[in-house]
């Protein structure tokens, strides 16, 4: 998953070399780069819009001039393919259509996009990247079967990184995840006194909402629920498709039945994750509409949201569950929002929970983004793992 806006990160799933597959015919590689990162913008536009499916964004070019765009708008709708071609009509006729998915060949809720350029009699398809999915790829054989050229791998970790959660969910059980923290300027969570609110500003909050709402599910632990009972909902962004789950990581179930989470949760989608809880707790959470999720490990009930449809995960604290989770090398991505307080002595550390690490020995996050958000800094880290 990315930070709203695009990113030019490569991918932990961008394997082995991006260049081409396939010479193909037609533009350089400048121009297919620069017509398939509008592509990616368009594609864009489908934030919170689209899941379970991918973002996917098309462009049909003639001539060296765009001629028609689409993208995939929600769930269900005609796929980003169609959606140009449509724009372009008959001047889609030996015209180059650039797509960041690899056009789909099989009948779902949408007919074969493949099939759709073969009948637009297009001369070249440039695809970003295969899909993962058994079920829909083979659109590249079918293409080159009708006697279309097709290239592949232009841009492919941008696209990639794009729909992280969507290749993720072919490799991993367990969703994908992005731990969001916001600190102040010495790195800390809370102050002495345990205050956080409110450490960034209003303009890194509304970011923080629209990540929310291209997300499957908004997760805390439980400290960060009792201490704050939060909401965890979309509010300062375009509403989603539908509203992510809300994740309470608690090994004992003690949220109140009376909390904003468990007391919304028949309108909201509420789980609580936890491990060997008193059934007297599951019982009460389980009435109030909340579903116990009860697992003998975190991976294991991470997985279990998997297989609920959870693709994607956001975190958002606290300082226990976060270290719970880098030091089970469970974060995909790392978002930190720094504001510019000073909390000094006594505040509690961001990081305060990871297992300790000896200098010499420490992994090394790599820097995907850097930005100005309002009057804080917005970073963007991937795991020292990733490629």
């Amino acid at each position: 998953m990315r930070v709203p806006r695009a990113t030019t990160a490569r991918s932990a799933y961008a394997l082995g070399s991006s260049a081409s597959e396939g010479s193909g015919t037609g533009g350089s590689a400048r121009d297919d780069a620069s017509f398939m990162r509008r592509a990616l913008e368009l594609a864009r536009k489908g934030w919170g819009q689209t899941a379970p499916n991918p973002m996917v964004g098309a462009v049909v070019v003639r001539d060296g001039v765009i001629v028609g765009e689409g993208y995939h708008t929600t769930f269900g709708a005609a796929h980003a393919e169609t959606e140009a071609l449509r724009a372009a009509g008959e001047r889609a006729e030996g015209a180059t259509v650039y797509v960041t998915l690899e056009p789909c060949a099989h009948q779902g809720k949408t007919p074969p996009c493949a099939n759709a350029l073969i009948q637009a009699r297009v001369a070249r398809v440039v695809v970003a990247v295969r899909d993962p999915n058994p079920d829909a790829a083979g659109g590249v054989e079918l293409l080159r079967a009708a006697g279309i050229a097709v290239t592949v791998g232009v841009v492919e970790s941008e696209a990639r990184e794009l729909d992280a959660p969507f290749f993720h969910s072919f490799v991993e059980k367990r969703p994908w995840i992005t731990l969001k923290l916001a600190i102040s300027l010495d790195a800390a969570l809370a102050d002495a006194a345990g205050h956080s609110r409110w450490i960034t500003s209003d303009e890194s909050r509304r970011v923080v909402h629209e990540m929310r709402a291209g997300s499957d599910a908004v997760g805390v632990g439980i400290g960060t629920a009792l201490a704050d009972d939060p909401s965890l909902t979309v509010r300062d962004a375009p509403a989603p498709r539908r509203a992510p789950t809300r994740v309470v990581f608690d090994r004992a179930a003690r949220l109140p039945v009376g909390s904003v989470l468990a007391s919304t949760a028949r309108t909201v989608p509420t789980v609580v994750v936890a491990e060997s809880p008193p059934m007297a707790r599951v019982k009460a959470l389980q009435a109030a509409g909340v579903r116990v999720v009860d697992a003998p490990s975190l991976r294991v009930g991470l997985e279990a949201l998997g297989d609920s449809g959870v693709r994607s995960l956001l975190v958002e604290g606290g300082a226990r569950f976060a270290g719970a989770l880098i030091g089970a090398g469970l974060v995909d991505r790392l978002v930190i929002f720094q504001g510019s307080a000073i909390f000094g002595a006594g505040a509690l550390g961001a990081f305060a929970f990871v297992p300790p690490t000896e200098v010499e020995r420490a992994p090394r996050w790599r820097a995907l983004e850097r930005r100005e958000i309002g009057t804080d800094t917005m970073m963007l880290f991937a795991p020292p793992s990733g490629d």
